[in-house]
């Protein structure tokens, strides 16, 4: 069953992480510049402000300390005072590109796609385009390596339980790569999941089983894929943009997924909501950026 955990009403929910030592999820809008934090204990949200795109988020080795990924840059986040702070990376070609998606890898690097900018200075939609993105790694020591390039929108970055596959995707050509993951470097790129019909492939979280559950933005549903690429089977969400997911809970088997009230068709009045479900097989904790 899919239940409305927070009716947010998000232009575009994105960025779902699990924090369980605040029994909490965070999630950001992008358009809206907002982080969320829905408390699983008082069903309460709280949010806040900043001064740009949000687009992802990750916990750090320190409790307490988030990264947040911002359309141009980094920073680092205390949420109990609202303390911020800057981490060093900028990227280069802003305001012309942006970051995504990003997520933390098994050795604390922080792993950021990048894209043509689709978000005017007033929050409003642009247009996205191919091409111009890239995939980085930012290392703990602020280093930064460019893997990928050519980009049209960086989505999906998920790690197999035996740290031995990394999944990467682009939403623009409707695929999800896999690549050999070994001490923080990827090789062998491959199609994992490509062109499916139903919309375009958006986050992602994995379950210990290493399956993919990718969220399908235009597509109504979260796709279940098995590590052999196979489909295994659809949630279906009852929104048209599905956007992240991330596991929560005490035991990792809530679901929560964001979504999008943009480009939605009249009558989808939930549309923009963080829900939730439960699921069989518990998902993976989150990897923490480490904080110098």
């Amino acid at each position: 069953m899919i239940e409305v955990a927070a009716p947010t009403s998000d232009r575009c929910g994105e960025g779902a992480v699990w924090s369980a030592a605040d029994r909490a999820v965070f999630w950001t809008d992008i358009n809206r510049f907002l982080v969320h934090r829905f408390d699983e204990d008082t069903s309460s949200t709280r949010s806040w402000l900043f001064d740009e795109p949000v687009v992802g988020l990750s916990l750090t080795t320190e409790l307490g300390r988030m990264l947040v990924i911002l359309a141009s840059r980094l920073i680092w986040w205390w949420p109990a005072t609202d303390r911020r702070q800057d981490h060093g990376f900028r990227l280069e070609g802003s305001p012309r590109t942006r970051l995504n998606d990003g997520r933390t890898d098994p050795l604390g690097n922080l792993w950021v796609g990048s894209m043509k900018n689709n978000v005017l200075p007033d929050g409003e939609l642009g247009e996205p385009g191919p091409g111009e993105g890239k995939l980085f790694r930012v290392a703990p020591d602020g280093s930064v390596t460019i893997w990928v390039e050519g980009l049209g929108i960086s989505n999906t970055l998920c790690w197999s339980p035996d740290r031995k596959t990394f999944y990467f995707g682009d939403t623009f050509d409707n695929v999800i790569w896999a690549f050999d993951y070994d001490a923080g470097q990827i090789t062998n790129r491959r199609d994992h999941f490509r062109g499916w019909e139903r919309g375009l492939p958006d986050g992602s979280a994995i379950d210990a089983a290493g399956d993919l559950w990718n969220c399908r933005f235009g597509g109504g549903c979260i796709a279940r894929v098995g590590p052999d690429g196979t489909l295994k089977g659809t949630v279906e969400i009852g929104v048209p943009n599905v956007t992240t997911c991330a596991f929560g809970g005490p035991d990792l088997r809530t679901l929560y997924i964001t979504s999008a009230s943009i480009v939605t068709p009249p009558g989808h009045r939930l549309a923009g909501s963080l829900f939730r479900t439960r699921v069989e097989m518990p998902g993976m904790a989150e990897n923490l950026m480490a904080a110098p």
